[in-house]
């Protein structure tokens, strides 16, 4: 029975996963925009909008557990600086508690049929 089951598994084993989703977020904010499947799309935006959350804070412990995540210092660094800024309150402008990450539909694969959509930043 899979109660209480959380993430999808994406057919793979753990560590390929969380690999996979770092891989998939850090392309997301380097680019802005990937084009990927429906499921794994659905994974990296909680996973990317957890870590525009933390970088919003901006403080100490929030860059220590984006680090963890974002491997390439350059997009991390970029994450605070550029992207996190966007989403905080400004001074005509409500901050943004979420939904950071717009999925549009594309179609199916050619090869094997798979869902695929366009994942980008708001």
């Amino acid at each position: 029975m899979k109660h209480k089951v959380v993430t999808r598994t994406l057919g793979r084993i753990t560590g390929h996963r969380i690999a996979m989703l770092r891989n998939l977020t850090t392309s997301l904010f380097m680019h802005r925009k990937i084009e990927t499947t429906e499921t794994r799309a659905k994974e990296v935006a909680k996973f990317a909008q957890r870590l525009i959350t933390l970088a919003k804070r901006g403080d100490l412990a929030a860059k220590r557990a984006v680090f963890q995540h974002i491997r390439n210092t350059d997009v991390a660094k970029e994450l605070f600086d550029t992207i996190a800024p966007q989403y905080r309150s400004s001074g005509d402008h409500e901050e943004r508690k979420g939904g950071y990450t717009r999925i549009l539909k594309l179609g199916q694969r050619k090869g094997d049929a798979a869902p695929m959509v366009i994942i980008e930043l708001v």
